[in-house]
Formats: C-alpha cells, structure tokens, sequence
C-alpha cells in the first residue's frame, strides 16, 4: 500500500525541492501552524501567524540554527530506527510532500513518515521531534504526555489524513557543563478514537479562526498559552 497517493481526505503534493514545498506551505495553515492559530504555542502567537500567511512579516529563517540542523540531520537516522525497531509498521517517507485536506483545502500537513500496521491494517502517522532539555520544567511537560503545540500538531495530521493513529518519537536531549549528553527516547501512541473530543475542538476553533480572520482578512487578536 502506498501512503503518499491521493485519497478521498487528501490531496498528495509532491514537490522537486525544499523551495517549492515552502512556497505551497505559505498558502495555508500546516501541522506546525495550528497550534500557534489556537493559542498553544509558545514560540509564536495568532497574531504574528497571521501577518507571516498575510505577508506582513517575513517569517524568521532559522534554518541555521544549531538545533534546527540537529533535528534535521537527526530526523533520518531516527526514522531508519523507528523501522528497525518496530518491524509491525511499514514506515513509508517521501520527501518534500504535502497532504492537503479535500474537505478543507487550506488544510496541509507534511508527515515525518506514515506508517502501515501489519497486524491490524490500520493507517498511521510518524512525528519526530528532538528537544534540547535546558530546564527541568521542559522536562516535566513530556512526563506522560507530549506538549500542547505538539499534540496540537499531531491532531491536525489526524484530521487531514483521517488515518487511525500517530506514534511520536521524541529524543529528549540533555546537555552538562562538563560536556555529558543524556539522551532520552520516547514513543507516544495517539489514536483517533481516545482524541474525538480534542480532534473536535481543534478543527473548530481552525475553522472559526480561518474563516473570520483568514477569509474575512481582519487581523486577529494575540493568542498565547496560559502560564
């Protein structure tokens, strides 16, 4: 079964390179977006979001970062583990691709990886994130669960693609002064039927948010978690 073809949720957009899938990215709101649309992230708010999608500001390139080229790099290697581990799952990746919603077109989403279950034949979602723990309160926001802007992310897949799960693996990364890394993996299941009521929610307040604001072209109050 090949995942990255078109089905009756999405649309599979595959593009030559990184400048391409960008520029497809701008014209909607992605799994990275949404969180900061409904107030949950902590790095940018609604408003900020919506002058980047207007082309009022120009969105900060922080590819150089060190920890952006961290995750970059680590990502392959994380998702060829990830298969090696959990031979259950067909892991499936393609580059440079976006799934966009049939129902809600400004809807996109670019997978880490889908995923096929063997036993079951149910459809999933890989997500890959890689953290650098600075403080112990960072820490403590993983224990059991994942952050809200990553859930967020996680839920809007869900609902572009309608498959049945997400499997998260997160590497959280923990540096010392005397140059000792602690490495912590983690994998968290999230499955469409224990989230109906978030999937809901969100896809709602999306919607609310697109339509009054996005379509209606009137700037959008400053949305940012509650401390």
């Amino acid at each position: 079964m090949n995942l990255y073809e078109s089905t009756d949720k999405y649309i599979c957009h595959k593009y030559k390179n990184r400048d391409e899938w960008k520029s497809m990215r701008i014209k909607g709101i992605g799994g990275s977006d949404c969180s900061a649309m409904v107030g949950k992230n902590p790095w940018k708010d609604s408003n900020t979001l919506w002058k980047e999608k207007k082309g009022i500001l120009v969105p900060e390139d922080i590819s150089d970062k060190p920890f952006v080229k961290y995750g970059t790099v680590a990502e392959q290697y994380l998702r060829e583990l990830f298969a090696l581990d959990y031979p259950r799952y067909e892991m499936q990746y393609v580059d440079n691709v976006t799934l966009q919603s049939r129902e809600y077109p400004w809807m996109l989403y670019s997978p880490d990886g889908l995923l096929y279950d063997k036993e079951t034949g149910q459809r999933g979602i890989l997500e890959i994130k890689t953290t650098n723990i600075l403080q112990s309160m960072q820490r403590e926001k993983w224990n059991d669960r994942i952050p809200d802007n990553y859930y967020c992310q996680v839920l809007h897949g869900l609902n572009v693609t309608g498959f049945d799960f997400v499997i998260l693996k997160a590497q959280l990364k923990t540096e010392w002064q005397d140059e000792t890394v602690k490495l912590d993996t983690r994998h968290y299941e999230i499955t469409r039927e224990e989230t109906l009521d978030d999937l809901n929610w969100l896809l709602m307040n999306e919607k609310e948010q697109w339509e009054k604001y996005y379509i209606g072209n009137i700037e959008p109050p400053t949305l940012l978690p509650e401390i």
